[in-house]
């Protein structure tokens, strides 16, 4: 499963995708939290905070993680290899974590450079070094669950088509389903009495709530079960050509 989650990783960087990848997270948040005025933009909101990157970052992610996503499982699928692959010693479940690995490692590494931004705004501040630390952290564990769990949601529509253009669609949909459609679910209202329930069933809240600097361990879960589920639905929908 290690071995196939590094020639996964290493299989974006012989193809352009992973610097494509790369290049347009961290060009998206170079424009945004510094040259464009805005409510992201970090120098304009008078706080020595991140708040711009972590509200950004997942809407970014919302089109970056289908985009990692949609080609692991259809392709396979599409071209036949994904036969030759299960011929391995690899069951289908250790297939689809291991493809998950390379895009978390991904992830991270996209991750990585916006340290930089955190020393820049440590140093701005006045005085120097007030910055919160604890809600800083927070919020890149934070990004780190939302992103586990746009990837498994990404995943399993790339493992029910052969097309990746159609995964990264549904895989899109589906996140933004999970980010922002229980929001406005609980605000109408015939579900008023439920809106804290719809709430909780969404990203959003978890994610907001991480990112307060506060880890609860009910917020740890739900990103934990959402990746685990979509991850066992991803390994059904490969045991179903079987069937």
């Amino acid at each position: 499963m290690w071995a196939l989650a590094k020639k996964e990783f290493n299989a974006f960087f012989q193809s352009s995708t992973g610097v494509l990848i790369l290049c347009v997270y961290l060009g998206l948040n170079g424009a945004f939290l510094w040259a464009m005025q805005g409510p992201f933009n970090l120098l304009d909101s008078g706080y020595a905070q991140l708040d711009g990157l972590f509200m950004l970052s997942p809407w970014v992610f919302l089109f970056l993680l289908p985009a990692i996503g949609m080609r692991m499982l259809a392709e396979e699928r599409r071209t036949g290899t994904l036969e030759w692959l299960l011929t391995k010693p690899l069951s289908e479940m250790q297939v689809v974590v291991g493809k998950w690995l390379a895009g978390m490692m991904l992830v991270v590494l996209a991750l990585l450079p916006t340290v930089v931004y955190a020393l820049s705004v440590y140093q701005l501040g006045n005085p120097v070094g007030n910055l919160d630390l604890g809600s800083t952290l927070g919020s890149y564990l934070g990004l780190l669950f939302l992103a586990s769990a746009y990837l498994s949601l990404s995943l399993f529509t790339s493992a029910i088509t052969d097309n990746p253009i159609v995964a990264f669609v549904l895989g899109m949909l589906l996140s933004l389903i999970f980010y922002a459609g229980f929001d406005q679910l609980a605000s109408l209202d015939a579900l008023k009495s439920q809106s804290l329930l719809v709430l909780n069933l969404g990203i959003s809240e978890h994610y907001t709530s991480i990112s307060r600097g506060v880890v609860d361990s009910r917020d740890v879960v739900y990103f934990v079960g959402l990746t685990c589920v979509s991850l066992a639905a991803a390994r059904t929908a490969l045991q179903s050509r079987n069937w």
